[in-house]
């Protein structure tokens, strides 16, 4: 049985991840890519799917845990009454080939060690071939090969790779595990204290280049190592986890992969990374963009593969018990097929920022962005599927109203402070429309609140970014009273469900869902924003306790079990964590957003 999701730290490389349980084991990686198939993969299953663990023999949970300084490279110590003793994992910035890389120390005394490693290719279902090469173990199976490399002598034992050996203070111990494609050259062997020295200095490098200088300045520094550790280095896109099927409710079907480029999540993480002095990053996700979603307008997609692919099959992996028996395990997201209207807006809205950022527009990316305007304007009437993705019917949405008027917004300001080309006059009149219809449509006067959609009693925590991305001011009642509500009806201990999934069938999915954590840090912004600043950073102060030892955050909470659920690490909720922070702290920069919120008081 696989750990609690708050029981997993991450090493990654920036083309892939793994998770790595408090008691050693590695229960998750993926080679050679985040979206590859699974050599390890017992997080979903159980042991017999896939792990790698190194441990005091007869040991279990570890006595401590963290990551050393500001850097990807996880320690982990256990105190034994022989002794004390350390394992250092981490992945190197990926050169010929992956590769992870495990040192045992020894500390203090004398420790007897076990490494079980149980390699399965596949996600679980296949047993590849296994043989000794020179002084390491060597395994095939496909497309895939495996080399470990270590002085600790191993053995064959059913149908696993075992060692036993003693660390004495002192001591290192180094395992290094590398991935290649099978009919590719063995690459060469890496030094793992060399690996180590270069990982290192990789991630203080690249944290040392924030200009981060507000409140809870570990706390952003941690998110932000995170969110690079879900950026896929070759083409810059930028992932919404490092995992597939980590239910949103124990046991449950809603079991998602989340292991592609959302466009929507990839631009709340641009305004993360600008506003903490990224713009390289920014740059490179810009460009990623651009090739992703050229072509025909019509054919926008919410989310792509890591290199810009479209087609996202999905399809279950039936021989895996799920986490925690949450079935079924997904691979692929039927999602990618569905027409969710806020994404042209939130692609604008991002675009928009990196103008405002000093990034420089290209023709071809105006033009772009003219192409999805005049998409744009012939259907924001549609109905969608909302940014939550429901199964259900389509309907009215009111937060993709609001982001088609956004990205109106957004052109506007393209020619008006840019000096872009363009028809302002009528883009200008589009948002106007937009507007106003959705203050009519998308408002309750009875109970004061914007809806989840128009004619609809439910509520929706995205309403809570009307005065974000500046369709209103926090100072308007209107938003005052969309706050106050969905704060009201739905809250579960003080932090905030999406929506309620059981009115009006809304999603079309059985069961329910934790609290999701994107949405309640929006609330501390919405709170802000209307002047409650005190309550807002209480709020905030809860969400940071919500993390787990070493920093992660998944997509949803279970205030009743006191449990994280959903993929991890989440990169909505360490967005929302960062940008949070960069907002109390004062330190979040006035955008043109903000300037349209104090030109439109119509409606």
């Amino acid at each position: 049985m696989p750990g609690k999701i708050e029981d997993y730290a991450l090493i990654g490389d920036l083309q892939s991840a793994a998770l790595v349980g408090r008691d050693g084991s590695i229960d998750w990686l993926c080679l050679p890519r985040f979206d590859s198939t699974a050599c390890f993969a017992a997080l979903l299953g159980d042991e017999s799917a896939g792990h790698w663990r190194i441990a005091p023999a007869g040991a279990q949970t570890a006595t401590s845990r963290r990551y050393r300084d500001d850097t990807l490279v996880l320690e982990t110590e256990w105190r034994t009454p022989d002794g004390v003793v350390r394992v250092a994992d981490f992945m190197p910035p990926r050169g010929e080939a992956a590769d992870v890389v495990r040192i045992v120390e020894g500390i203090e005394g004398e420790v007897a060690m076990r490494t079980d490693l149980v390699l399965r290719l596949d996600y679980g279902r296949v047993v590849p071939w296994v043989r000794r090469q020179g002084p390491d173990l060597a395994a095939i199976a496909g497309p895939d090969a495996v080399w470990l490399r270590t002085d600790v002598r191993l053995h064959g034992s059913d149908r696993k790779t075992v060692g036993d050996f003693t660390v004495r203070a002192g001591e290192k111990v180094p395992f290094v595990l590398t991935h290649q494609l099978s009919h590719l050259p063995r690459p060469r062997p890496t030094d793992p204290f060399e690996a180590l020295a270069g990982t290192q200095r990789f991630w203080r490098d690249w944290i040392g280049r924030s200009d981060y200088d507000g409140r809870w300045p570990h706390e952003v520094r941690r998110s932000l190592l995170l969110l690079k550790a879900l950026t896929y280095a070759p083409t810059g896109g930028i992932l919404a986890a490092a995992t597939t099927s980590l239910p949103e409710q124990l046991g449950g079907p809603r079991n998602w992969d989340y292991r592609f480029c959302w466009l929507r999540d990839a631009t709340f993480t641009l305004q993360a990374l600008l506003g903490t002095g990224y713009v390289a990053e920014a740059k490179a996700w810009r460009e990623w963009l651009l090739r992703a979603v050229a072509g025909d307008p019509a054919d926008l997609q919410i989310m792509y593969g890591l290199d810009g692919t479209r087609r996202l099959p999905e399809y279950t992996l039936d021989w895996l018990g799920g986490y925690h028996g949450s079935a079924p395990v997904r691979a692929g997201n039927a999602a990618a097929g569905q027409l969710q209207l806020d994404v042209w807006g939130e692609v604008l809205d991002g675009l928009h920022l990196a103008r405002e950022a000093g990034i420089a527009t290209t023709d071809a990316a105006w033009d772009l962005q003219r192409a999805l305007l005049d998409f744009l304007e012939g259907n924001w009437q549609q109905p969608d599927n909302s940014l939550w993705e429901v199964r259900g019917d389509r309907r009215q949405f009111v937060h993709s109203k609001v982001m088609a008027w956004a990205g109106f917004d957004r052109a506007v300001t393209a020619v008006e402070r840019h000096g872009l080309d363009g028809p302002v006059e009528r883009w200008r009149a589009v948002r106007d429309e937009i507007h106003a219809e959705v203050c009519a449509k998308g408002f309750d006067d009875g109970r004061n609140t914007f809806t989840q959609s128009y004619g609809s009693a439910a509520l929706d925590a995205a309403t809570l970014l009307i005065p974000r991305v500046g369709f209103l001011p926090g100072t308007d009642p209107r938003v005052v009273g969309t706050v106050e509500a969905v704060q009201r009806e739905l809250s579960q201990d003080g932090f905030l469900l999406r929506y309620r999934p059981e009115h009006d069938n809304v999603d079309g999915l059985p069961g329910g869902e934790g609290v999701f954590l994107a949405c309640t840090f929006w609330l501390v912004d919405a709170l802000h924003a209307i002047g409650r600043e005190d309550e807002a950073e209480q709020l905030f102060e809860r969400l940071l306790g919500l993390r787990n030892d070493v920093g992660l955050l998944s997509e949803e909470y279970d205030p009743a079990a006191g449990r994280q659920l959903g993929n991890t690490p989440q990169a909505f909720s360490l967005v929302g964590l960062v940008n949070s922070a960069r907002l109390l702290s004062g330190t979040a920069t006035r955008t043109s957003a903000d300037a349209g919120a104090q030109r439109t008081r119509r409606g």
